[in-house]
């Protein structure tokens, strides 16, 4: 076998490994009592979030690991609070309790530093603040969600599982969280992430078909997700699709009922039209 070929051979087993992991990582709310976990674990999902690309290579993060018991039990009030809040106030969101909370070994704060943007591409013609105003803000966005799933992976190889709570970037919440882990302005908890031993095996979540997703050398219109795709998503599917553990949508007992006349746009090579139009 040529070297070429052998290195394609490892580069083929790295990848299923990846792969792997990626498709096991699911946000997870069901964990474990009981347990606890060693700092030199915590350290190597601190270290995956390290390699995260970022913008400038400015590393426009920090990562806040709470393992202390009492400590978390006060991050999960706080975010008792904000669930309380979502509920009140943010109708029609499938909002989930964070009660759960009190079952982890660890938490994970990401918190992003927006003073970093000033490294990315700014204008120096005052027509064009607005626009590298708004890229410097999806650039620091990016940056820190690359952060954030490096974490969520690593904390798949590891044999955890976790969650992410954006509510941490909400300002009430934020604020709350900064007085009580005592991180300064304008450090923003855009990521927090709740780790422990899951309860059960992780199982899938639906997927849009990889055919459906890719479009090669421009955009295939017929792949595109017409309004009211979206609003039945919102409207009607959002529950069932965020929560059920199978990839295939087909596969639900259901299905046919759920997805009525989207049945095919949701789960074809192409959106094509409703079911009902053919």
């Amino acid at each position: 076998m040529s070297e070429r070929a052998v290195a394609q051979a490892d580069h083929a087993a790295d990848y299923d490994a990846l792969i792997d992991v990626m498709r096991r990582r699911r946000s997870v709310r069901r964990f474990e009592k009981g347990h606890r976990i060693d700092r030199d674990t915590l350290m190597r999902i601190a270290e995956a979030a390290r390699w995260a690309p970022t913008g400038a290579n400015t590393q426009c993060f920090d990562v806040l690991i709470v393992d202390d018991p009492d400590m978390r039990d006060k991050v999960l009030e706080v975010f008792l609070r904000q669930s309380n809040r979502l509920i009140a106030h943010v109708k029609g969101f499938p909002a989930v309790k964070k009660t759960y909370l009190a079952n982890t070994v660890a938490i994970v704060v990401v918190l992003g530093d927006p003073r970093w943007k000033a490294s990315f591409p700014n204008a120096t013609d005052s027509d064009w603040e607005d626009e590298y105003h708004a890229n410097n803000e999806n650039i620091l966005l990016a940056s820190i969600g690359a952060a954030i799933q490096n974490v969520q992976l690593a904390v798949t190889a590891c044999g955890l599982t976790s969650a992410w709570l954006s509510g941490g970037g909400e300002a009430t919440t934020n604020r709350e969280l900064s007085e009580l882990l005592g991180y300064p302005d304008p450090l923003i908890a855009y990521g927090t992430i709740p780790i422990g031993y899951p309860e059960k095996d992780v199982s899938l979540r639906w997927r849009r078909p990889v055919e459906q997703i890719v479009h090669w050398n421009g955009y295939e219109k017929d792949k595109f997700r017409p309004q009211e795709l979206v609003d039945f998503y919102v409207e009607k599917l959002r529950p069932f699709a965020m929560y059920r553990g199978v990839e295939d949508m087909r596969d639900w007992e259901d299905f046919e009922e759920k997805a009525g006349e989207w049945a095919d746009a949701l789960t074809g090579p192409t959106i094509g039209s409703r079911s009902e139009d053919r």
